[in-house]
């Protein structure tokens, strides 16, 4: 059975380190906790589950940081975690399955990150990350900001997963300014940190420097498939938010010139036609956002509602505009086999039996 190292960074986290390191102590075989200036009982927490816990003054590096946390591993594999993440309880149990089958041979494990979540607490917005990274293996982390680690030899996908969950809002101008210091110093973004760049302007609702640093990074032609094709949809909501419709669905068509349709974009296709009272072409998209394949081992950001209820739940209303109600009925019911206790579900049942029997929605 291999071992695992738990390594965090941590701030001023005495809120949510607890519940994260409870989640994680019965799984882990060392924990840990490298302290970046907490100034309150952070580090009280962190020492009922561990004496490892050491001083790193922070610098604007979140690699920086994480590296100096890994150099403390002694086990065979190093596993990260953010101190609002939690390992859930069936989770702790597959990742320790995972411990007692995974070959030392592989050098990284992806699991999924679930980030979002709705009202019933289904995911919502998930991607792999680097979850358990081989200790002392040449695997370091880099960039200031969205860090990440290259990995080298062999790559596992597994099934468990961890939780993000926030219980209080961070900084929202913290990667924005690494970012901004780092090009005010004369620094060239490679292409990875110039699209997050543009998603850090984007978050500001800084809408055309977003777009132009978008535009330049396809236009370089650098960029992972998977950013191309986020930095597309990325360029569509700006040049909406510019008032600027036509070219919102250009950039929107322009992703199938680097893969096959994802529902993410379907979606967001037939929203655009569907906010211009077009009901038949956005119908179309939306179908065909329900024939697009899920494949989270892309690696890119996926929201699971897109495969299914997103889809459905507007089918239910395009077709209703369109005067089907027998097929507004049946996508309303396909909707609710994604999410019984939908709102909008129960709302069109409602609405669907307030016009009788056999009349047109």
């Amino acid at each position: 059975m291999i071992s695992v190292s738990l390594c965090m960074i941590v701030k001023n986290e005495e809120d949510v380190l607890a519940r994260c390191l409870e989640s994680a102590a019965g799984v882990v075989d060392e924990i840990i906790v490298v302290d970046t200036g907490s100034t309150d009982r952070t580090r009280e927490v962190a020492a009922r589950f561990t004496r490892q816990i050491y001083s790193f003054p922070w610098r604007d590096d979140f690699a920086a940081a994480r590296n100096e946390s890994f150099s403390h591993a002694s086990m065979d594999y190093c596993m990260w975690l953010d101190a609002d993440d939690v390992l859930l309880e069936a989770d702790q149990a597959a990742l320790l399955a995972l411990k007692e089958t995974l070959d030392p041979a592989v050098s990284v494990v992806m699991a999924p990150y679930h980030t979002g979540f709705d009202e019933g607490g289904r995911v919502t917005f998930s991607y792999y990350r680097e979850r358990l990274i081989k200790n002392r293996a040449g695997m370091r982390w880099d960039g200031a900001v969205h860090e990440a680690v290259t990995p080298l030899g062999k790559v596992l996908y597994a099934d468990f997963a961890v939780t993000h969950r926030k219980t209080r809002p961070s900084d929202p101008d913290r990667n924005l300014r690494i970012y901004q210091a780092q090009l005010d110093a004369g620094k060239k973004l490679e292409p990875r940190h110039q699209f997050y760049y543009g998603r850090e302007l984007y978050y500001h609702r800084r809408w055309s420097e977003a777009l132009a640093v978008f535009e330049k990074f396809l236009a370089d032609g650098q960029g992972w498939v998977e950013n191309c094709i986020d930095a597309c949809g990325l360029c569509a909501e700006c040049r909406e938010q510019l008032d600027q419709p036509q070219e919102a669905l250009a950039a929107l068509l322009r992703t199938f010139a680097y893969d096959r349709p994802r529902a993410e974009i379907c979606c967001e296709v037939g929203r655009w036609f569907f906010q211009r009272a077009r009901y038949g072409q956005a119908a179309y998209w939306y179908t065909l956002a329900l024939t697009c394949p899920r494949n989270d081992r892309r690696g890119g950001f996926v929201s699971p509602d897109c495969y299914g209820y997103l889809p459905c739940i507007q089918l239910c209303v395009c077709h209703s505009y369109l005067g089907d109600r027998k097929r507004a009925e049946m996508f309303n019911e396909l909707a609710a086999a994604c999410k019984p206790d939908s709102p909008a579900v129960l709302q069109n049942r409602e609405w669907f039996r307030s016009q009788g029997e056999g009349e047109t929605a």
